[in-house]
């Protein structure tokens, strides 16, 4: 059992109540982890911003979405891109992604001046819950230690799905049922 995990993975509930609090942040990307940014299809669509902030690596957790299409020929060859076609909607399974995307962020962080953007159309749900089950599967933190790390950087709420299958991932990785 993970140290911290004592009293448990938190209910819904609670986590919902953690991740309502605090201030919400009105920046298009915030940077919540060394070298890796979060943020919103604004960012995302300017390339001038993605240049300033060095980024090398787009992660697009609304691959094929209105606004959000992105593709190998817009960045061209001074971003690498990848796309995943994930909906914001409770029943989308999600989980289906994290251990394919956290291997993805581990593999492009543990490379020498890499900085990567993970984005979805606003940057607090999709793509917040592909950057919290990084956290969980390759930092090795549990997930209310994961959102309350990104939440010192930037607000995030994802929905109520992805909540139900990061606490699943948060209970098989430290072996609680």
């Amino acid at each position: 059992m993970c140290d911290s995990h004592r009293q448990g993975t938190p209910s819904i509930k609670e986590l919902e109540r953690l991740l309502f609090g605090g201030k919400r942040s009105g920046n298009h990307v915030d940077e919540v982890w060394p070298n890796l940014f979060l943020g919103d299809m604004s960012i995302a669509n300017d390339r001038y911003g993605l240049w300033k902030l060095e980024i090398s690596h787009v992660l697009n957790a609304a691959h094929g979405k209105m606004h959000c299409l992105g593709s190998h020929e817009f960045y061209g060859s001074s971003i690498e891109y990848h796309g995943v076609p994930a909906d914001d909607s409770p029943a989308f399974n999600l989980s289906l992604f994290f251990h394919p995307c956290a291997d993805y962020i581990h593999q492009v962080l543990s490379s020498p001046g890499a900085r990567l953007l993970v984005h979805c159309a606003v940057g607090v749900s999709r793509s917040a819950s592909l950057v919290l089950a990084y956290l969980m599967i390759h930092q090795q933190l549990p997930l209310l230690d994961a959102i309350k790390t990104v939440k010192e950087h930037r607000w995030i709420f994802p929905n109520r799905g992805f909540l139900k299958q990061l606490r699943a991932l948060d209970m098989t990785l430290c072996g609680t049922k």
